[in-house]
């Protein structure tokens, strides 16, 4: 099965060997995600929520990037720092996801890349 691959502008370059998404059939796997301005390349702040609301954007230029809506994601990976952000975490999730909800992971890392307190990644389903 042939694979295409997504790059847009408006999401951060990847800052390794990867493709900030991957399509394959029916589905599109979006890479990590930190919260970097893609015009800068940099963190957009050391403040959790902003990181948050970040990735949360780049996911979803990278999403509509690859012909698609937040609607069909089905299903979301989130890597943070410290548990203690979690509750923030879903009040900035609910803003972005809404029914039907993503199947969804949470996880507690000891390091992201560019010392980033939280990464996003996930599957979205075509059509």
């Amino acid at each position: 099965m042939a694979c295409t691959i997504t790059a847009t502008d408006n999401a951060p370059a990847a800052i390794g060997p990867y493709s900030q998404a991957v399509s394959t059939g029916s589905f599109v796997f979006v890479s990590g995600q930190l919260g970097i301005d893609p015009g800068t390349g940099e963190l957009v702040s050391p403040d959790f929520e902003l990181q948050a609301r970040q990735a949360l954007d780049n996911i979803k230029q990278i999403v509509f990037a690859s012909g698609c809506r937040m609607k069909d994601v089905v299903s979301v990976d989130i890597f943070i720092s410290n548990l203690s952000n979690f509750s923030t975490l879903n009040d900035i999730y609910a803003e972005y996801f809404k029914d039907p909800l993503p199947a969804r992971a949470v996880v507690e890392v000891n390091g992201l890349p560019k010392r980033a307190s939280v990464e996003i990644k996930c599957i979205v389903c075509k059509g």
